[in-house]
């Protein structure tokens, strides 16, 4: 499973500097000068902290192109791999291009289920996807670096391009030829006191945030896939570190404005609606028909609701303060308990500021 309750990036990096084992199995640390990941307790020499990004596993630092590093083995789960298949892990990593099926795992006296429940509950991913991330994240970390994708499909295991490519796109949503000139948008979870939120970002904006157990959040991500022709890879960058930064002051009552760079592709008559929440002040509220009007559409509200609904950036574009006609909380993807949480925790600020 994903580990969604992860640290700061501060508590992290003191973590990973201080190879505090107490962190060990919370996240992966991956050097981008090196092209490695560690566990927090690696001996190995500790790079510049502006070259250091977090992961909070294992399969989401492969698919991102790092390999494991073979000192502190962060593919192995916290503490010593059973022997039965700390061979196996070692011969992965000897031969990362190999392909292997159920029969090499017999040949080897391992049973391929026994194999399969062990990857899946220590990684979150069977043996056989393990593998698979392994040699799509090396290949396409070559790809980004310059290399051509032929050369990157033959070198990790792959029989013909045709193969490698629809094994690429099934898994990043765009052919592998696109990777080194598509969009790459950079995905992070955030912790915050109503639970964590998926953040997705180019280096110049936010496209996404959203509570992580949003309704259709998976719709949400490949609506922006289809619209921007983009690689969504696991990550971190300047935008995703400013919007944890200001939700942080948010949600500590001293920010109410967002200065975040944003991006919201949508219909003329979503942006039209999401331009409308922009504009509504911390701590006040308004209906789907104060909006439907401002939009210039009086008889709009249902697709007001529905424009409302479809907005990707929670809490910064405020759909939380759009609310029935008799002020009847109504409508919110990110759950109604958050919805009046996050009113509530306005009107106290905006209260405790003076309602400035």
């Amino acid at each position: 499973m994903i580990n969604t309750d992860l640290p700061s990036r501060n508590e992290m990096m003191a973590a990973f500097l201080q190879r505090d084992s107490s962190y060990d199995g919370i996240f992966v640390t991956a050097v981008k000068t090196t092209g490695i990941f560690c566990r927090t307790t690696c001996p190995a020499r500790k790079p510049r902290p502006e070259n250091v990004e977090f992961f909070p596993t294992a399969r989401d630092a492969l698919l991102a192109g790092y390999r494991p590093c073979l000192r502190c083995r962060p593919m192995q789960a916290a503490g010593k791999a059973p022997a039965w298949v700390a061979g196996l892990l070692a011969d992965v990593e000897l031969e990362p291009a190999r392909r292997w099926t159920d029969a090499d795992l017999r040949d080897r006296n391992l049973n391929p289920d026994r194999v399969r429940r062990w990857f899946q509950q220590q990684h979150g991913m069977t043996f056989h996807a393990y593998y698979r991330a392994r040699r799509l994240g090396l290949a396409l970390g070559r790809i980004r670096q310059g290399d051509e994708v032929t050369a990157a499909a033959f070198d990790h295991g792959y029989d013909s391009l045709s193969g490698f490519n629809e094994a690429f796109h099934r898994l990043f949503g765009a052919p592998a030829s696109q990777a080194r000139e598509s969009i790459l948008l950079t995905v992070t979870r955030i912790l915050t006191p109503l639970g964590p939120m998926l953040a997705a970002a180019t280096e110049q904006a936010l496209y996404l945030l959203e509570f992580a157990d949003r309704r259709m959040l998976e719709t949400q991500i490949a609506t922006l896939r289809r619209r921007l022709n983009c690689t969504v890879l696991p990550g971190d960058n300047a935008v995703l570190e400013q919007v944890n930064n200001e939700l942080a002051s948010y949600f500590g009552g001293e920010l109410t404005e967002f200065t975040v760079p944003i991006e919201y592709p949508g219909t003329e008559f979503q942006c039209k609606v999401w331009e409308v929440l922009k504009g509504i002040p911390a701590g006040l509220t308004m209906t789907y028909g104060e909006v439907a009007r401002e939009v210039r559409n009086g008889s709009a509200v249902r697709a007001v609701g529905r424009a409302v609904g479809d907005n990707r950036l929670a809490i910064v574009i405020p759909c939380h303060r759009v609310v029935g006609a008799n002020g009847r909380l109504t409508g919110y993807g990110g759950h109604l308990w958050r919805k009046k949480a996050l009113l509530e925790h306005e009107r106290e600020a905006w209260t405790r500021n003076g309602g400035r």
